[in-house]
């Protein structure tokens, strides 16, 4: 077999091959034959059907499977013989000329480009820090208790207040017209919850059960529903019925009710804290790593394989399309998404990618052993039975390869912010979380 390689442009280059004509139909007859021994076909005992037959019906399949199959092998070879490192499948197309006895084939491909890295000492990180409060803990059980409060009826006397749960019928039109979604009849919400307007919730606080209201509501420009975003509606609303909140005490009651194996408030304050500094832990990884990857991506020269761009585009609509359907969306594997939305996301990854590959290959950053099972004994403590949780990664090769690879850019950031210029930022537990 000859093998000539070319450069085009930058990653890009040319293989071609050649392969004798007698190779390949040794092949197929081969395989012609293996398959009449057990091919069916009416009028014929098994095995006993012409070869003659077999070819009429079988021959090209059979030939361009020998001809993906040998040339797939044969440019194989050649890419390993000449240490080519090819990123993506390659274009193969058959050539019109070629010497006699033989076929040729051009190979279209790229390969993955060499990877500078600057001295790490060169880039700035800003490492962040946070703390669990008191009153992180405090807002903590306030959404716990939120999460079990009970309803009373309130007295007839008593006005809708923050925090009621209110059933009312409403009707909105806009230019006197109704429109979609404008009306209903018994609808509950809870004040202050947010499940309404803001102007909705104002309106509503401060009535009594058998009143009705009448009031101008302006819906956001960039509300979810078409038809009404930007324009103001006129609401008729009654209320019909108002509860009010009960929440648990906070005691060893509610502590026992959250299943806190120390029944107290000492120990239900104890397992929150716990809970939200594992919490903290892993959201300070999460922008840490971010900002580690930054830096590490400016100190990174390297020309992007545009083959290995389009696959993670691929991967990366096929995620949306999977998003959309357990969304609901009607046909979502048939959405057009166009492919630039996803491009610049795509072409950071592949760059981030081949710079760690660089960056663990040269300072063996590969995640060890004892590394995996001490992340996902951190990732088990937070369950009931963390034994079970730790077998459920131990089982599965998928699970276990996720983690490694999170152990991998642990690893990454770590060595990063060893080497880099590293500034120091405290920020709150609510700005960490994301809270106002």
């Amino acid at each position: 077999m000859a093998v000539t390689v070319e450069t085009l442009e930058k990653l890009e280059r040319k293989m071609t091959l050649t392969l004798p004509v007698a190779v390949i139909q040794a092949e197929i007859n081969s395989r012609l034959k293996r398959l009449a021994r057990t091919v069916k076909m009416d009028g014929f005992r098994p095995g006993k059907v012409p070869m003659t037959v077999v070819a009429q019906r079988y021959g090209y399949s059979v030939q361009h499977e020998v001809m993906n199959d040998k040339v797939g092998e044969a440019f194989a070879n050649a890419a390993n013989e000449a240490k080519l490192r090819v990123a993506g499948q390659p274009r193969i197309t058959e050539k019109d000329a070629a010497p006699e006895g033989e076929m040729a084939f051009d190979a279209l491909f790229e390969v993955y480009p060499e990877v500078k890295l600057a001295d790490l000492s060169g880039a700035e990180v800003e490492k962040l820090s946070s703390e669990v409060t008191d009153a992180a803990i405090d807002k903590t059980l306030e959404i716990l208790r939120k999460q079990r409060r009970t309803f009373a009826l309130r007295p007839q006397s008593g006005a809708a207040q923050i925090g009621d749960r209110v059933s009312v019928d409403f009707e909105g039109k806009i230019d006197g017209e109704p429109f979609a979604g404008g009306k209903a009849e018994g609808y509950q919400f809870i004040l202050g919850d947010g499940q309404m307007l803001k102007e909705f919730e104002e309106a509503t606080a401060g009535m009594k059960a058998g009143e009705s209201k009448t009031f101008p509501l302006a819906f956001p420009a960039d509300y979810h529903g078409k038809d009404v975003a930007g324009k103001t509606a006129d609401f008729m609303v009654t209320v019909h019925k108002i509860e009010e909140a009960h929440l648990p005490e906070v005691n060893g009651a509610l502590a026992k009710l959250l299943g806190i194996e120390d029944a107290t408030v000492e120990g239900l304050r104890s397992d929150i804290r716990k809970n939200l500094e594992r919490e903290v832990k892993f959201r300070l990884l999460s922008r840490n790593k971010q900002a580690a990857m930054d830096a590490l991506l400016t100190r990174a020269e390297l020309d992007c394989p545009k083959s290995a761009v389009q696959s993670e585009v691929a991967r990366l609509i096929e995620g949306a399309r999977a998003d959309l359907k357990q969304r609901g969306v009607k046909d979502a594997d048939k959405a057009p998404i166009p492919e630039e939305i996803f491009r610049p996301q795509a072409e950071r990854r592949v760059r981030l990618g081949l710079a760690v590959a660089e960056l663990v290959r040269s300072h063996d950053l590969q995640a060890k052993p004892e590394q995996i099972k001490t992340h996902i004994d951190e990732l088990a403590a937070s369950y009931e039975k963390p034994a079970d949780v730790v077998r459920w990664y131990y089982g599965d090769g998928d699970r276990m390869g996720e983690v490694q690879a999170i152990v991998l850019e642990n690893n990454v950031t770590d060595f990063i912010l060893s080497q880099a210029k590293v500034s120091l930022k405290s920020v709150s537990f609510d700005e960490l979380m994301g809270q106002s």
